[in-house]
C-alpha cells in the first residue's frame, strides 16, 4: 500500500487504508456530478458531517444492492477481480459506483444470462444512472462518527478514479450469487473489520 500521504478535505482522516479517508481530490470528484461543484465543496467546507444528494449518470453511476449481497459482490471485486471503485452503505443499501452508462446496461445483461428477475439468483438491483440521484455518506470527520449504516467502504481519492463498467459488475453479481458452502468451528470474523486496499485498483 502506498504510504504517500494524501490531502485531506477538511474534517476527513487522511488514511488510503481508512474506509473513512475521503480525499480533497475524491471530494472534488464527487462535486463534480452536481450542476455546481463549487457549491457543494462549499457545502462540505462548512459541514463535512452531512450527507448530499448527488446526480447519477455523468461522472458516474450507481448500483445499489441489498447490504448482505452488495458485501459478497465487493469481496469477490478484491478478492477475485480488478477491485472496485467508491464504494458506499447507506441505509442498509450498498452502493457500487461505476462507469457512467452501467444503469442502462447491466439489466439487460442479467436478463440476457438469465440471471436476474424475481425468484432468480441475483436480488433485484438498482441501478441508477441519468435523471436519477443518489443520497451519499458525509465525508465524516474524526470529530463525530458517522451514523449507523451510512458509511464509506472504499472511500473517494482521486479526481479520475477508476470505475467498473456493467460486465465487470454482472461478473461480481454472478459471482456472489453461486452458492458456497463454509463450515468452521470459529465464530465468524467482524465485517466491519475488513480492508480493502486501495492501491491494488486499476
Amino acid at each position: 500500500m502506498s504510504s504517500t500521504p494524501h490531502e485531506t478535505f477538511p474534517g476527513t482522516r487522511g488514511d488510503r487504508g481508512d474506509a473513512a479517508g475521503v480525499t480533497s481530490d475524491g471530494a472534488a470528484w464527487l462535486a463534480s456530478a452536481g450542476t455546481y461543484p463549487r457549491s457543494t465543496l462549499a457545502c462540505w467546507e462548512e459541514r463535512p458531517d452531512a450527507p448530499v444528494v448527488l446526480p447519477c449518470g455523468t461522472a458516474f453511476d450507481v448500483v445499489n444492492a441489498p447490504a448482505l449481497y452488495g458485501r459478497r459482490m465487493l469481496d469477490r471485486l478484491w478478492d477475485e477481480g480488478p477491485g472496485s471503485g467508491p464504494v458506499a452503505e447507506f441505509r442498509g443499501r450498498m452502493l457500487l459506483f461505476a462507469a457512467p452508462g452501467t444503469a442502462a446496461r447491466l439489466p439487460s445483461l442479467l436478463d440476457w444470462e438469465e440471471w436476474g428477475g424475481r425468484g432468480r439468483a441475483v436480488p433485484p438491483l438498482l441501478c441508477h444512472g441519468t435523471g436519477d440521484a443518489v443520497t451519499v455518506p458525509a465525508l465524516n470527520g474524526d470529530h463525530r462518527p458517522a451514523p449507523a449504516g451510512a458509511r464509506w467502504l472504499v472511500a473517494p481519492d482521486t479526481r479520475h478514479p477508476w470505475l467498473p463498467g456493467p460486465e465487470i459488475l454482472l461478473w461480481a453479481a454472478v459471482r456472489a450469487a453461486r452458492p458456497t458452502v463454509r463450515i468452521s468451528i470459529f465464530p465468524p470474523a467482524d465485517q466491519d473489520a475488513k480492508v480493502y486496499d486501495v492501491s491494488r485498483r486499476r
